[in-house]
C-alpha cells in the first residue's frame, strides 16, 4: 500500500461514454494534476467486449499519470468471488488499468475473508491501487485490506447533517464520495474537516449522480 503521494484529491467515479460526453472526458485530462484516480466503469464493469472509446481516453489518463481503477461489484461480499476477479482481469488485459474499484463492499468483520481474497487477487494480476467503497465507516480492520476505503457516498444534505467520526484503523486513506451538491458550498474544506484524504463532490443528483463532474471541471470544447 502507498503512504505519501504527490498526486491530487480528487477521486472521480464517471460513468459516461466518451462518444456521448467527448468534452467531459476532456475535462478530467486537462485536470490531471488535480486527480487522484478516476474509475473506470464501462457498463456496470468492464461490459462483454472491449470498447475502443474508453480504450482512448484510458491510454491519454495513464500517459497523464492519473490512475485508473477498474470497477467491479461485490454485492456486499455475495458475488462469487471468481465473477469479481474476471471483471478486474477484463479491465486489465482490455483496458490495462493500473488499479481496482470494489463497489458495494460490506463493512462488517464477518466478510473481511472475502475481500482479502480478492484483494490478494488484484494484487496478484498488477493491481498497483485497491479502493473499497463501503459507503460508510467500515470495520477498522479493512485498513489492512485496501489502499483507500470510501467511508461516505450519499447526499450532500445527508453529508452535511454528518458528525465526524473518530478513525482509529490507520493506514488506508479516506474518500468521501458527495452528490447533489450545489456550487459554492464549500465543500473541500468540510471534506477535510470530516476526515477525508481524497473526494468528489458533483451536482447530479438520482439514480445516476456520477454522470455528471466534479465541481471546478468544466466541460472542454
Amino acid at each position: 500500500m502507498t503512504a505519501s503521494d504527490p498526486r491530487g484529491t480528487l477521486l472521480v467515479p464517471y460513468y459516461e461514454h466518451p462518444a456521448v460526453r467527448p468534452g467531459e472526458w476532456r475535462a478530467l485530462l486537462a485536470a490531471a494534476p488535480r486527480l487522484h484516480s478516476v474509475v473506470l466503469n464501462p457498463a456496470s464493469g468492464p461490459g462483454e467486449r472491449p470498447d475502443p472509446g474508453f480504450a482512448e481516453v484510458v491510454a491519454g489518463l495513464r500517459a497523464a499519470d492519473v490512475r485508473v481503477l477498474g470497477y467491479a461489484d461485490t454485492d456486499y461480499g455475495r458475488r462469487p468471488h471468481a465473477d469479481v476477479v474476471a471483471d478486474l482481469d477484463r479491465h486489465r488485459d482490455w483496458y490495462g488499468v493500473d488499479g481496482a474499484f470494489l463497489d458495494q463492499a460490506a463493512s462488517g468483520p464477518g466478510e473481511l475473508g472475502y475481500y482479502r481474497g480478492l484483494a490478494a487477487a488484484a494484487w496478484g494480476a498488477g493491481c498497483r491501487t485497491l479502493v473499497l467503497n463501503h459507503g460508510t465507516l467500515p470495520h477498522p480492520s479493512y485498513a489492512r485490506v485496501a489502499d483507500v476505503l470510501v467511508t461516505f457516498e450519499g447526499t450532500w444534505q445527508t453529508y452535511r447533517a454528518l458528525r465526524p467520526a473518530l478513525w482509529d484503523g490507520g493506514g488506508a486513506k479516506l474518500c468521501h464520495l458527495v452528490h447533489g451538491v450545489p456550487p459554492g458550498a464549500g465543500f473541500d474544506a468540510l471534506a477535510r474537516a470530516r476526515g477525508a484524504d481524497l473526494h468528489c463532490a458533483v451536482p447530479g443528483a438520482g439514480d445516476h449522480p456520477w454522470g455528471t463532474l466534479p465541481h471546478g471541471l468544466e466541460a472542454v470544447g
